[in-house]
């Protein structure tokens, strides 16, 4: 398929797909789908179709090459390109990342003893990255000796990641151990390695074992239910391995002596439904965060030698307005991450007396969490900070005596000044009278008549919190004017684990009609106008784009859509795609008559309907592998078919990328200077 061009002055047509009706009955109901067909990957009319887009795409946005290149130069002046991270330290070594001007990609180094020793690079993504579209590192692990290491890359997108494991002494790397590849964790002999892979559906599922050069890969567990997917990792006191098989609702840990590879895994507690909980280890007790007796978690302890519910003793109850969502054990202290208010929190507990307090945070709005802490033995703890006027900050807090150092911040080149910008927190209010939390950040002196600019994000899924963070690139919308706002809405974590019961399942649709509240008030209060509005969101936030879309085009302007979810019905259905089953407990089964009968009013490409619909910019890429490229692709092409008005819709498809684009730094540049030339044309700030 080409894009077909007339004659000069007229804008091109764009691409149309063919159709191909593929009819499905389901509890009754007749469902026609044209455009199945764009899933045949190897189907040369689909590669041409998406290319054909992407000419069409281009074309339209030629007018916005020099200011995209204007915003590329913009958001890299900002960026130290050679830089250092803050290192760490593990078993005798410091470790760090650094970057060179003009590499794409980090490299990857430690220090013996002492950070004045002489630099040793383990890994160079660079060097990898040689002759490939696309790389990935992740799983990067070094046996407790020092001498290997053990990472994983991906050179699709795909999230398929090959093991490898290269001797730190010699520098030689083997051959391809295992493919498909998850969590990698060494025992305590430096020489077995614990490693999960994935099934067709891309569910890891098996647990291997492999002792370095020998030919066996023994299997350890076969996880056999679907829901359920495994990762294996070492606690921080290094004692135990821990085997974590988990859906989206359950949890069930096995552990294992790290001294004894071979011994005998034990149940820490056996699956229930309903039941999550989380391990650490330290001095004889397991550490467990649980919600047994309630959603937002509470804290138990249970022994080594017998850690059943049974045996279970309670450290810290479960509270209604705090959620527990994270803990840190080290050898004299414990530090866990809550939730309250909306806002992250930091807790640190001394063992011995049982004393707590919460870590100090210098602004009334921010996100704070744990960084790399390596070491149990240690009583700093090393903490990120940021919020939407302050850089990301590395900070290690004196566990015993108190008092925050900071590390490190995130330099910002150029003319930046964090007080010429202003940020606060507001409040819409939901249909059912429910108060979401709105977070803004725009440059002193916008006014409040309605006439700024305003980009509104939001994700709003598997209880997941968009935190409030600090992005150099964004100055480039604020300083030209917009405001920029995050919508706190059902269906996230930001208030605890009942913010995201409220918006899953058969609730899901508070989701979409939280944020379409949230535009309202921002209109409302003055901020914006429906003329000036773009929204934004990705993956799931992408079905949120879509949902609202559909529900609302008169109220915004644009639409940046990122690998959205936006076939819901469609993809639920099919149980060997990714994600499939195990997300049946976050969006339910079409397969069940009154799940279908739910999404069918909700499911963005199955309402879309002949109407005039906002611009829209719809991103994706052709190897991701958790939101497949032809679920964009199908809805743009019904799309075309139904949209009256002259607003754009433009498919932009990443040949060669993954769920979150390019891997490159570089490239990503390039993508994020494409969207904010999109947004400011349509916020009628460039022509």
């Amino acid at each position: 398929m080409s894009l077909t061009l007339p004659a000069a002055g007229a804008p091109p047509a764009p691409p149309v797909a063919r159709k191909i009706p593929r009819t499905t009955i389901l509890h009754g109901d007749k469902v026609v789908d044209n455009y199945y067909w764009l899933r045949e990957k190897a189907n040369p009319r689909v590669k041409s179709y998406l290319e054909a887009e992407n000419a069409y795409a281009a074309t339209i946005l030629e007018h916005t090459k020099p200011l995209q290149e204007l915003l590329y130069k913009e958001m890299l002046g900002r960026i130290k390109q050679t830089d250092l991270s803050v290192p760490y330290r593990k078993g005798g070594y410091w470790y760090y990342t650094r970057t060179e001007e003009g590499k794409q990609y980090p490299i990857l180094c430690r220090k013996k003893g002492s950070l004045e020793a002489a630099e040793e690079i383990t890994l160079d993504v660079n060097e990898l990255a040689k002759g490939q579209r696309f790389m990935s590192v992740s799983g990067y692990q070094v046996s407790d000796d020092g001498l290997l290491l053990a990472y994983s890359t991906d050179n699709t997108g795909f999230r398929q990641f090959t093991l490898y494991v290269k001797n730190l002494a010699t520098g030689e790397t083997s051959t391809a151990l295992a493919q498909k590849t998850g969590s990698i964790t060494w025992a305590a002999d430096s020489q077995t390695l614990f490693y999960t892979i994935e099934d067709a559906a891309k569910r890891h599922y098996r647990l291997y074992r492999h002792k370095i050069g020998a030919a066996a890969h023994d299997l350890v567990y076969e996880e056999k239910d679907e829901r359920f997917r495994l990762g294996a990792g070492r606690t921080r006191s290094r004692k135990y391995i821990l085997l974590e098989s988990g859906s989206h609702t359950a949890t069930e840990v096995r552990y294992l002596e790290a001294a004894d590879p071979t011994g005998q895994w034990k149940l820490v507690a056996p699956r229930q439904d309903e039941h999550e909980y989380e391990v650490d280890h330290h001095d004889g007790l397991f550490y467990i965060r649980t919600n047994s007796t309630g959603r937002n978690f509470r804290l138990v302890t249970a022994p080594v030698s017998g850690p059943g519910r049974e045996n279970w003793k309670e450290i810290l109850p479960h509270r209604g307005d705090v959620m527990l969502s994270g803990m840190d054990f080290f050898a004299g202290h414990y530090v866990l991450v809550e939730r309250e208010g909306g806002l992250p929190h930091l807790r640190v507990t001394e063992i011995a007396s049982g004393k707590s307090h919460r870590i100090a945070m210098p602004e009334p709005v921010y996100a704070a969490f744990p960084y790399t802490n390596a070491e149990f033995d240690s009583t700093e703890y090393r903490y990120s900070y940021q919020s939407f006027t302050t850089p990301s900050s590395i900070f290690a807090y004196d566990m015993a005596g108190g008092g925050s150092k900071l590390l490190k911040r995130t330099e910002v080149l150029g003319s930046f000044d964090p007080a010429q910008y202003q940020s606060e927190r507001v409040l819409a209010t939901a249909k059912d009278g429910t108060r979401i939390p709105i977070s803004l950040v725009y440059r002193k002196g916008v006014q409040r008549d309605g006439k700024a600019p305003l980009l509104l994000y939001a994700y709003g899924s598997y209880g997941s919190s968009i935190p409030i963070s600090f992005s150099s690139g964004r100055l480039s919308l604020l300083d030209r004017g917009v405001v920029y706002a995050l919508a706190h809405i059902r269906g996230g974590g930001d208030m605890g684990k009942l913010w995201h019961d409220g918006g899953k399942m058969r609730n899901k649709k508070n989701t979409f009609t939280d944020f379409i509240a949230c535009a309202e008030h921002l209109i409302a209060a003055k901020y914006t106008s429906p003329q000036r509005l773009v929204i934004s969101g990705g993956s799931a936030g992408g079905l949120l784009m879509g949902a609202v879309t559909n529900l609302r085009p008169d109220l915004f302007k644009a639409v940046l859509s990122h690998v959205p979810f936006v076939d819901v019905i469609n993809t639920m259905l099919d149980e060997t795609l990714p994600l499939t089953v195990g997300e049946f407990e976050e969006w339910g089964n079409p397969k069940n008559k009154d799940d279908y009968a739910y999404m069918k009013t909700y499911c963005p490409y199955s309402n879309l309907d002949r109407r005039a619909y906002p611009s829209i910019l719809i991103k994706t890429s052709f190897d991701d592998s958790q939101v497949m490229y032809w679920e964009p692709a199908k809805y743009a092409a019904k799309m075309r078919t139904l949209k009256t008005g002259a607003n754009p819709l433009l498919l932009v498809t990443n040949m060669a990328g993954g769920h979150g684009g390019s891997s490159g730094r570089y490239d990503k540049l390039h993508e994020d200077a494409l969207d904010y030339a999109f947004m400011l044309w349509q916020m009628g700030l460039v022509q």
